[in-house]
């Protein structure tokens, strides 16, 4: 009986802390604990063939994979290869021909999907296990266990939402968490253009490129710390410009004394409505040494020579500013202007019978409740313009460089622009993987330490 309440509690996921594969194990008859070596077996015994042979089929799959590839591929990853390529004479043919060696990169590739594989078998087992045991209890109580044509028949019903969930699940798995851990695995080897597989091998080194990167070489922390402080300063110029402008102009074209506000509207969308990058390729042109705005500005006799627009490391920073503004604001008015719709009224109202002028009800309505409620959406929009790659390379490409910076890094890129050179330019993978990790701890930490001091998540009945 207490196995049985066992299983009832916490669902599958929670079965280490409900101790549901001890009291399995504890509870279970000779079958169910054979069970616990031969998958599937409780379940053949008790009518249940194909799904006994389902999870038996898993295991000699998982056993043959492992005596195959997995323990080999294990043995790999921890080396990471031995025999590098080299040129052989063959003194028959009187030539040099290549001797292919050890590719680091596949043998890293290969233990990562060997680890998720031992994953996924362990959730199998683990299945298997609780599987017999309920089979074992409904047999204990007359019953007889669901079939095969049941069990499909419940999760084309009461588990339809987990059918629907599995391909979804699947591709993210292997499409975004495999790439992601093999990712962050590279950062810990010196995977460089000068280890380049199968020519040369690359090894693991542990946290050297996090102390190279973050201090240690003189050359490479003069570019890193230079690129976060611009990437910080470009996320919140970027963000806080774009959400007062676009509150600014929201709330203007929605003033009682405008008129034709649809108009008005469609036009600012019509930013929008254009891939941002053929905007940004065509106001490249028109801010370069020839461009229209420099062209107009010498022929009106206002400036007597080019402005460098893109050239100087102060007027490219605060270019790139300006044009995101261009591109940016009308997201923002969208967004501001159906929150200004919904502030009630009587807010208004009241504030005007006590007197507040219009900067002191915008300081004390306004500003207080789009705070609350685009909380969530200014965190989201501050991460997202500190990987904003597109806005920087499509403008500036990082430029201008300058010769004090490390692997082509320039004065206005980002680190996600710089982490793009360094794999694109440089083949340098394991400072890209590296920057690409501190990139999310601090775009994660950032995002959590705001959010949780914000009004959105201290005081959620405070706007209701």
């Amino acid at each position: 009986m207490q196995g049985e309440l066992t299983l009832k509690r916490g669902g599958l996921a929670g079965f280490w802390k409900d101790n549901r594969i001890r009291g399995a194990f504890l509870g279970g008859d000779i079958w169910t604990k054979i069970s616990f070596v031969i998958l599937g077996l409780s379940n053949i015994m008790r009518g249940q063939i194909v799904k006994g042979l389902l999870f038996l089929g898993l295991e000699a799959s998982f056993i043959a994979y492992m005596a195959r590839t997995g323990v080999a591929a294990f043995q790999n990853l921890i080396t990471l290869g031995t025999r590098e390529q080299d040129m052989v004479f063959d003194e028959a043919e009187q030539i040099f021909v290549v001797m292919q060696g050890d590719n680091s990169m596949l043998m890293l590739l290969y233990g990562v999907a060997a680890i998720f594989v031992v994953v996924f078998f362990a959730i199998v087992w683990a299945s298997s296990v609780l599987s017999a045991y309920k089979t074992q209890i409904i047999a204990a109580k007359g019953q007889k266990p669901p079939g095969i044509a049941d069990e499909i028949r419940d999760l084309l019903d009461n588990g339809l939402h987990k059918t629907l969930l599995l391909l979804p699940v699947t591709g993210l798995i292997l499409f975004t968490v495999v790439p992601l851990v093999y990712m962050i695995l590279m950062a810990f080897t010196n995977y460089d253009q000068l280890h380049q597989p199968p020519g040369k091998l690359f090894e693991w080194v542990g946290v050297e490129n996090f102390r190279l990167i973050l201090g240690a070489s003189k050359t490479i922390a003069k570019t890193f710390w230079p690129i976060l402080g611009w990437t910080m300063t470009w996320a919140v110029f970027a963000t806080f410009t774009n959400y007062f402008f676009g509150m600014l102009l929201a709330i203007l074209i929605n003033s009682k004394g405008i008129n034709y506000k649809r108009a008005w509207r469609t036009v600012f969308v019509l930013t929008a409505a254009i891939p941002i990058f053929a905007t940004l390729l065509g106001i490249r042109l028109m801010l370069g040494e020839h461009g229209v705005f420099n062209l107009m500005l010498l022929n009106a006799g206002l400036i007597e020579k080019p402005l460098p627009f893109l050239l100087h490391p102060t007027w490219a920073r605060t270019s790139v500013i300006v044009v995101n503004m261009w591109v940016g604001i009308p997201h923002s008015m969208l967004i501001t202007t159906g929150i200004l719709m919904n502030i009630p009224a009587e807010l208004y109202e009241s504030a005007r019978i006590d007197g507040a002028g219009s900067f002191m009800t915008y300081r004390k309505i306004t500003m207080p409740y789009m705070l609350f409620v685009t909380a969530p959406y200014l965190i989201t929009q501050f991460v997202a313009n500190i990987n904003n790659f597109g806005v920087i390379y499509y403008l500036t490409k990082g430029n201008p460089n300058t010769l004090d910076y490390f692997k082509g890094a320039g004065k206005t890129d980002l680190l996600v622009t710089w982490l793009y050179k360094l794999t694109k330019d440089s083949k340098d993978y394991n400072l890209a993987a590296t920057i690409g990790i501190i990139i999310f701890i601090i775009s994660a930490a950032i995002s959590l330490i705001v959010f949780q001091r914000s009004g959105a998540y201290r005081n959620e009945e405070a706007m209701r």
